[in-house]
């Protein structure tokens, strides 16, 4: 078990952990999560006696790092996968890290095995891509077999398939009673790999609790409901009936509506007794990665801007109309539509034709797509003069290989 009591480091001025307390437990997955600049990689560094603390104390198993027995058998850890000397290879680099801590030279091939480098085992891993240094990271990290581990963001550079491995690889790892700390910045990812969570801001603990309850504590769900779009009466009939009920509803870009304060039957009901038709009725809980941004909105410290690309705009050329604008682009949950395609027909290969990797046309290939986006009318331009006819004659001397 890891456990931190009034943890605080200083540099100089700068605070970067205050009186940090907690604890995490063997037998779950810990997520530590919080924005960039909160103390994180601090934290990690205090644990495995990297940095000093100004303050407090952090123990594992009841010792601080540097008095641990033989520390590298009993605690695994990956904090920089580029820490690799480039020139040594995969199995070379973890042989030394084996020889140092008394692990047997087989127990190498093992882990390369286990994080899929047995093919590049001799390579040097200074031609790694950024997912194969983050195997060889965990790799070191599992090398003395230890029942307390930490990962600063595991699954960083890793393809789907690896980001898979890795969740349930800490998964496994905490199901065999381990101690597993983890640091994310993907909530998405945390969501299904954390079962509880420590969240920190600007140095400070914000939360210590399962995912479940800290979903529930800084979020809250509501209904989303639809009515015809053809009968606008309706979503004001039923919005001034939920109203009354004592719901709290609010309109949504698309037409929609959220409803807070009513569960999913009541409004049903409602909806049924004031003769309102819906298309939509359907619940939504929020994710972690709402929860954790209503959390931690107060402890960002690096914030972006509007880019205005003030003064960087080129003058349109003369004829040329602006660009219309897009509507809903840059309200929340807008995403770009597909685009435009010739004539608004999809990009098919006419039936019986090759395909563009060999494959003939699909059925009804040609056919229009009710889903393609429409073309945008082109500019109208003045008719060309009527050109005299010309003979065949002269025609032949304007083809490509006469007009040399």
């Amino acid at each position: 078990m890891i456990e931190a009591v009034g943890l605080t480091k200083r540099y100089g001025d700068k605070t970067a952990v205050y009186n940090l307390s907690f604890q995490v437990r063997p037998g779950a997955v810990t997520g530590f999560l919080g924005p960039n600049g909160s103390g994180k990689s601090t934290t990690m560094r205090m644990i495995l006696g990297l940095d000093n603390p100004t303050a407090g104390q952090v123990t594992i198993g009841g010792y601080p790092y540097p008095k641990l027995p033989n520390a590298p058998r009993q605690v695994g850890a990956l904090l920089d996968a580029k820490a690799v000397h480039g020139g040594r290879s995969a199995r070379s680099h973890l042989l030394c890290l084996a020889q140092l801590s008394g692990i047997p030279a087989r127990r190498v091939d093992e882990v390369l095995g286990v994080v899929g480098l047995q093919e590049v085992a001799r390579k040097r891993s200074k031609g790694f891509s950024l997912g194969m240094g983050q195997r060889l990271g965990i790799a070191a990290a599992l090398l003395g077999d230890p029942q307390v581990l930490l990962f600063d963001e595991p699954v960083n550079g890793l393809d789907p398939e690896g980001i898979l491995w890795v969740r349930n690889l800490m998964k496994a790892l905490a199901a065999e009673g381990r101690t597993v700390f983890v640091s994310s910045h993907l909530m998405s990812e945390m969501a299904l790999t954390a079962d509880h969570l420590i969240v920190i801001g600007r140095g400070q603990l914000l939360a210590d609790m399962s995912v479940k309850d800290f979903i529930s504590a800084n979020s809250a769900d509501f209904a989303r409901v639809r009515t015809p779009d053809t009968e606008p009466q309706l979503r004001e009939k039923l919005t001034s009936a939920l109203t009354e009920a004592g719901g709290h509803v609010l309109p949504e870009q698309d037409g929609a509506l959220r409803i807070t304060g009513l569960p999913l039957p009541r409004i049903s009901d409602i909806a049924h007794d004031a003769d309102v038709r819906l298309w939509e009725l359907s619940p939504h809980q929020a994710s972690l990665e709402e929860a954790y941004m209503r959390m931690t909105q107060g402890a960002v410290d690096y914030r972006s801007t509007v880019d205005q690309k003030s003064g960087l705009m080129q003058p349109l050329p003369p004829g040329a109309q602006p660009p219309m604008p897009v509507p809903g682009q840059g309200q929340p949950d807008w995403y770009a539509p597909p685009p435009p395609q010739q004539g608004g027909q999809p990009f098919a290969m006419p039936q019986g034709q090759p395909g563009p990797y060999g494959a003939p046309g699909a059925p009804g290939a040609g056919q229009p797509n009710p889903y393609a986006q429409p073309a945008p009318a082109a500019p109208q331009t003045p008719a060309a003069p009527p050109q005299p006819p010309v003979s065949a004659a002269s025609a032949d001397l304007t083809k490509p290989e006469d007009a040399r």
